[in-house]
């Protein structure tokens, strides 16, 4: 057999779908610090592209023995990809996500993208079966978000904070992939929908800056998110089992871009608002091919 591997399978170990989701932390960042976001971020999406995919094969090769029994089917236990190719493949990712950002923003990039390479790692070799893990996630989307305003990271606090609350009720949820989860779960994670959608309302509402449309926009956003991921942790709590809380956590991931662009449209950044909302339909018809979870 040969030792290199077919490009779906490549795709499938890192959850390339899912990575449709990561430029919009960036942009999203760099818009709060005041410039356009596709151009101030410039490659920096690309760098936590890399990291993200990274995190993504090095999860499954931390799982190998775990998805063995679970999750035959993916492709280090299935032995479409040796678990020594796929940890070649998470270091290499990484190390070319760590350079990515230090061309495009120099040490100040470094000192966001390196603790956040650290953090992923640490997610998936030691935090992620732990009560601490879905916080420690959590941080991983909140430094990406801040990524893109790495210059000054205080002006991205608030959608920095947003992403982070979304992603710990993402991943407190996938915990029921395989066998369901409990009620009290799902309902912890429609709280953390609802409040990251409140911190956009709340931080639009003080913003004096803001123009009018901007605001509405940036709210039917929201609501849209609240729509799309709360709707289907709610079918979840209604029935918990493993295949609905696994069509839920793909929302939320999915979701997450309906967040991204509610926070661009409120600086108004309409059209790379508009640009990432489309990601996530781009995602759910790529999922067909390669599941994002």
């Amino acid at each position: 057999m040969s030792t290199l591997p077919a490009p779906r399978d490549l795709a499938e170990l890192v959850r390339l779908p899912a990575s449709l989701t990561v430029p919009g932390d960036v942009w999203s960042g760099a818009a709060w610090l005041g410039s356009d976001p596709v151009r101030g971020a410039g490659a920096m999406p690309l760098g936590s592209v890399l990291i993200y995919c990274s995190g993504m094969a090095l999860n499954d090769w931390a799982d190998r023995e775990v998805d063995a029994v679970e999750r035959p089917e993916r492709v280090v236990p299935s032995g479409r990809i040796a678990a020594p190719v796929a940890l070649a493949v998470a270091a290499g990712l990484g190390a070319a996500g760590l350079a990515v950002t230090a061309v495009a923003g120099g040490r100040r990039a470094l000192r966001v993208s390196v603790p956040l390479a650290a953090l992923v790692a640490t997610y998936d070799l030691l935090a992620k079966d732990s009560p601490a893990g879905p916080f420690v996630m959590a941080s991983t989307r909140g430094l990406d978000v801040l990524l893109g305003a790495a210059a000054a990271p205080g002006a991205a606090a608030a959608p920095a904070a947003a992403a982070a609350v979304h992603t710990v009720g993402v991943t407190l949820l996938s915990r029921g992939e395989v066998h369901g989860t409990g009620k009290a779960t799902v309902r912890t994670a429609l709280a953390a929908t609802a409040t990251a959608a409140a911190l956009l309302v709340a931080t639009t509402a003080r913003d004096a800056e803001a123009r009018p449309r901007d605001r509405w926009a940036a709210r039917a956003l929201a609501a849209a998110y609240v729509a799309r991921v709360g709707g289907a942790q709610t079918r979840a709590l209604a029935q918990p089992d493993g295949p609905t809380v696994r069509a839920a956590t793909g929302a939320g991931i999915g979701g997450l871009t309906l967040l991204q662009a509610s926070w661009l449209a409120a600086r108004g950044q309409l059209p790379a608002a508009i640009a990432v909302a489309g990601a996530g339909p781009l995602l759910r018809r790529a999922s067909r091919a390669v599941s994002p979870t």
